[in-house]
């Protein structure tokens, strides 16, 4: 999966790192190429368990989707965070108005 998708998961790791170091002014940015990255490990997530289900184990295959998230994981720490919304003001704000 890395090495066959080696330009994307280096971009993504400069983000990745970028976004470890301050998390408030990298979120938009995090989520945007995270979401690029989340489809390409979800497609070799379907394709491992669906071979493992069509060959008889699926009994197993709960197991080998956590392991691969755990593999997934120790190379991106931060991998969970893709996707969060923050919002530190709200969109709409009603202000009084001051009559004299």
């Amino acid at each position: 999966m890395l090495s066959e998708n080696k330009e994307s998961f280096e971009h993504f790791r400069k983000v990745h790192d970028k976004y470890g170091l301050n998390q408030d002014l990298n979120q938009k940015e995090y989520n945007l190429e995270g979401k690029k990255i989340m489809a390409i490990i979800k497609d070799y997530e379907a394709r491992l368990c669906s071979r493992s289900e069509g060959n008889g184990y699926a009994s197993f295959t709960g197991k080998l989707a956590e392991k691969f998230w755990e593999e997934v994981r120790h190379e991106f720490n931060l991998i969970d965070y893709i996707g969060i919304i923050s919002k530190k003001e709200p969109d709409f704000v009603l202000r009084k108005i001051k009559l004299n």
